[in-house]
């Protein structure tokens, strides 16, 4: 007994079910085995008390939408299984919905919600029990009737609801949105619009009651994004918002722990694009440009170059409303603080028939190989023009070839640009002070947007070959490595010639 002379059973269980934190503190750890720590930023508010406010008034059924953004890293999904599974043991007749960007995700965090409800623990307290037949981790019920489901956002959502009809004004469930967008999918238009469809026209009618809620929490990807279509008022639901920019007008950091205030100043000043969207919630233009002319380097004098080579981007046709061939010649060198940069040697962006293109890439490279550092590799994209052109250079003697291959698993032309754009930033990329080509590449970088509403991105595709081989992959250089490998092998010798010694002198 307690000083409410209630059963302790009770009694826990009523502290349990009045805290939505006291919860997560509680159970988090009998699941995982980690404490549950909710977070303490310098001159702000906590995001754990915060959304934890918002997510008690829609279990209230004091708000029917609720969108929260906030940035990656923040714990975000653990907070929103734990609610569903709060909920359940409060409401364990509830039917949830729980999507996000694919099902193998939604998944994941479904088999969460399933672990902390079989916790014996939560078994005791609650009275709440999975069914036996229960056994998939994206489908499970209660024996009260409760169901918890899976889906991804882009799929059909089908013989599943949220909630159901009741004349009580009580909870019956709810549908969770979680990250329904995948990153490197928010700069499709194509994909944006089938999430939106798939929105509209399946997950919008999902909702089995005038009370029943939709909760969407995601970090925001794109000025034109699910978040931004719910904020626009086009929406049938009228949307509590909870916007949680990762740096507040003090330069408060919310989430310390995860990203300190240093590396978001950081990330803001070399990932702006990357910053505006996942960090402060405030995508920037998608048509803004992705790279400033001050971020390039000129130099009066050529760096100490330790390696060249070359890319070439082809294009199929002539005609000037198509994009050029491009070729790009650049060297590798290093900073006073050892870290690597490039130099952009030279580059040539032309319009040919490919019949036309060997011609051209044997000048281009005949003038490469007047520099003092002679080419040691070309990367050619392998595309139709480029696997002629590859097949066609590959007879000449002393020049290494690769094929350049666009894949899905490589990303997207967006994702290719937003990949480079923190190395960029960092002034790693310079060009000789003079050059034809120096402005020819700077102005064509400086057009350069996330939304691809550029005219043409031929010198900025070799742009970005250059960096992936040379600053991203890091497959060019290798002067460290056999530095690293002759230490080896001079104190394998010296550890042999003692050995020697040591035999001689006991003979």
């Amino acid at each position: 007994m307690n000083e409410f002379n209630i059963p302790e059973h009770e009694y826990l269980k009523t502290q349990l079910h009045g805290s939505f934190l006291l919860f997560c503190q509680t159970f988090f750890p009998l699941v995982t085995s980690r404490k549950f720590e909710i977070s303490n930023p310098t001159g702000r508010e906590s995001h754990h008390k915060i959304i934890s406010r918002a997510l008690t008034k829609v279990s209230d059924c004091e708000i029917n939408s609720l969108l929260i953004n906030i940035q990656p890293g923040s714990g975000k999904s653990v907070l929103l299984s734990m609610w569903v599974a709060w909920m359940m043991s409060r409401y364990p007749d509830s039917n949830f919905l729980y999507i996000a960007f694919s099902h193998d995700l939604a998944s994941k965090h479904t088999a969460f919600i399933k672990r902390v409800m079989e916790n014996s623990h939560y078994r005791t307290i609650f009275g709440v029990d999975i069914r036996s037949d229960s056994k998939a981790k994206d489908h499970f019920s209660t024996v009260q009737g409760g169901i918890i489901r899976g889906f991804s956002s882009g799929g059909p959502v089908t013989g599943a609801d949220g909630g159901f009809m009741t004349t009580e004004k009580r909870f019956t469930g709810a549908v969770i949105c979680d990250d329904m967008t995948k990153p490197d999918d928010a700069y499709s238009p194509a994909m944006r619009e089938n999430i939106l469809r798939n929105y509209r026209e399946t997950i919008l009618q999902r909702p089995r009651g005038p009370h029943v809620p939709i909760i969407c929490i995601a970090q925001r990807l794109h000025e034109d994004d699910i978040c931004a279509y719910m904020m626009s008022g086009k929406d049938e639901r009228k949307w509590d918002t909870v916007i949680l920019p990762s740096l507040d007008g003090a330069g408060n950091a919310l989430c310390p722990d995860v990203t300190t205030k240093e590396q978001l100043i950081e990330k803001r000043e070399k990932n702006s694009y990357t910053y505006g969207a996942q960090y402060n919630q405030d995508p920037l233009p998608p048509g803004g440009a992705l790279y400033k002319s001050h971020e390039f380097i000129i130099l009066d004098e050529e760096p100490d170059i330790l390696v060249t080579f070359l890319v070439a981007d082809t294009a199929e046709t002539s005609k000037s409303y198509n994009d050029a061939s491009a070729f790009m010649f650049a060297g590798l060198y290093k900073l006073e603080t050892g870290e690597l940069a490039l130099h952009i040697l030279d580059a040539w962006e032309i319009r040919v028939e490919p019949r036309d293109l060997e011609s051209q890439f044997k000048s281009f490279y005949a003038d490469c190989m007047l520099h003092r550092v002679k080419p040691k590799m070309a990367a050619i994209e392998k595309k139709s023009t480029g696997v002629t052109l590859l097949s066609i250079l590959d007879g000449m003697r002393g020049l290494e070839l690769r094929e350049v291959k666009r894949t899905r698993a490589s990303g997207s032309k967006t994702a290719r640009f937003l990949e480079m754009q923190p190395i960029i930033a960092s002034k790693l990329i310079s060009f000789p002070s003079g050059a034809k080509h120096t402005e020819l590449c700077v102005n064509h970088m400086i057009k350069i947007t996330a939304n691809d509403s550029h005219a043409h991105d031929d010198l900025a595709d070799c742009m970005y070959d250059c960096i992936k081989i040379a600053l991203i992959d890091k497959t060019l250089y290798t002067g460290d490595l056999d530095q690293r490998n002759k230490r080896v092998t001079q104190s394998l010798a010296r550890d042999f010639n003692r050995k020697s010694r040591a035999i001689a002198g006991a003979r």
